[in-house]
């Protein structure tokens, strides 16, 4: 970390122990993302039950070029199970841990951005020639074969039908590579 590790004790004293166990998850999470730049930790005790034992509340901010702040927080308001400050350390950097791996990822290029597939409907089907042309929402007209369409599904298929799929330029024009059927067409009475 570029800035030391910054740990706050709110309406409760300082703990030696607890210290310690926030630094051994710290050191942790920078041996598993070297890229933190700082963070800071906050235990406190926000509220005093004495039938029941008191609850502890800790929040993490870490800093990490190139992506979003990381904020962490376990309040016992909201879950209610936090009665254990080394419990609730351990869940808040685990949470933190799981979010870095999800910054790491990002970072990577690793995440996954699905595109949906265009729409169209079925224009014509030529089924003793094993193929057929879906019209875009944009009007054109892209060939299909039988094999491009999902599950065999092939002989399933009428004009009108909606269905997704996939588009590449074949060497007579636009092909739809993957066909999705879709709900069926619903004639109007």
């Amino acid at each position: 970390m570029q800035v030391p590790l910054q740990i706050v004790f709110e309406h409760i004293g300082h703990s030696d122990p607890i210290e310690a166990r926030i630094r051994d998850e710290a050191k942790k999470l920078e041996e598993f993302y070297d890229r933190i730049t700082s963070a800071r930790v906050v235990v406190g005790r926000p509220q005093h039950r004495h039938e029941k034992g008191d609850t502890y509340q800790v929040r993490i901010h870490l800093a990490v070029p190139g992506a979003a702040d990381i904020v962490i927080s376990r309040d016992p308001a909201v879950t209610g199970v936090h009665e254990d400050a080394y419990v609730t350390i351990r869940d808040a950097f685990k949470a933190a841990r799981r979010q870095l791996q999800d910054a790491a990822r990002e970072r990577q290029g690793q995440v996954k951005v699905h595109q949906e597939q265009p729409r169209g409907v079925i224009a014509s089907l030529r089924p003793d020639e094993d193929y057929g042309f879906i019209r875009s929402a944009d009007g054109r007209e892209i060939y299909f074969h039988r094999n491009s369409v999902e599950g065999g599904a092939f002989d399933a298929l009428s004009v009108g039908d909606d269905v997704r799929y996939s588009e590449e330029m074949g060497v007579k024009g636009p092909q739809a590579t993957f066909v999705r059927p879709g709900r069926k067409h619903q004639p109007v009475s």
